[in-house]
């Protein structure tokens, strides 16, 4: 039977300094990632979800109550997925493409984006994530916020771009400076290539 696996990183562990160091994504991938994808193959094992896909695990436990831990540890694993997928090397700044036209339209200006992205993700209570968003229907783009496991997935979003804004995530490199994280991630770490390509996979399927 398929187990869900721990996606290797995108990069180097140290490829990300000085911004995000190799001891943090030691720690964050094969620490705490790596525990989630632990406990959801314990928590599916010999059940009608073993064998599932990661979304199809997720989509079948959202809202479902006895099935809490399976969510929250698939949730997780997924949206550590993403996270990794949108930071690169030599990333941030201003995004160019079918992004920065989607962007200008949503919210006017990158600026306005970036301040209300970052509005969002410091905002968030507690650990959790902030989110640019599509809508499934019509592609209009918007920012999400999720608390703790919560994912675009069990809001009929498709995600574009995420932060992790859990304090693990940036502890070791910025303590507990969450803005300084935020606008570090903004300026030289966003992978615009990434928003892009699913961008263009989500338009693939919008309602014209």
């Amino acid at each position: 039977m398929t187990t869900i696996t721990l996606p290797a990183l995108p990069y180097a562990y140290d490829a990300l300094e000085p911004h995000i160091s190799k001891e943090t994504l030691e720690f964050h991938h094969d620490k705490h990632h790596q525990t989630y994808v632990t406990n959801l193959n314990n928590l599916i094992k010999e059940t009608e979800l073993e064998g599932k896909t990661l979304e199809e695990i997720i989509t079948a436990s959202a809202g479902d109550t006895s099935k809490a831990g399976i969510f929250n540890n698939a949730a997780q694993v997924w949206n550590h997925t993403f996270y990794w997928n949108s930071l690169t090397p030599n990333g941030g700044g201003k995004p160019t493409g079918a992004i920065a036209v989607k962007i200008d339209e949503a919210f006017g200006s990158y600026e306005k984006f970036a301040e209300e992205f970052a509005n969002a993700a410091a905002t968030q209570f507690g650990s959790g994530w902030a989110w640019l968003v599509a809508d499934e229907i019509n592609g209009n783009l918007s920012i999400l916020k999720t608390a703790n496991a919560d994912t675009p997935l069990a809001h009929g979003k498709i995600a574009v771009l995420t932060i992790d804004v859990w304090e693990h995530a940036y502890y070791i490199d910025f303590r507990n400076a969450r803005p300084k994280y935020i606008a570090t991630f903004l300026e030289s770490l966003v992978n615009w290539d990434y928003a892009n390509a699913k961008l263009a996979g989500q338009e693939a399927g919008v309602e014209k």
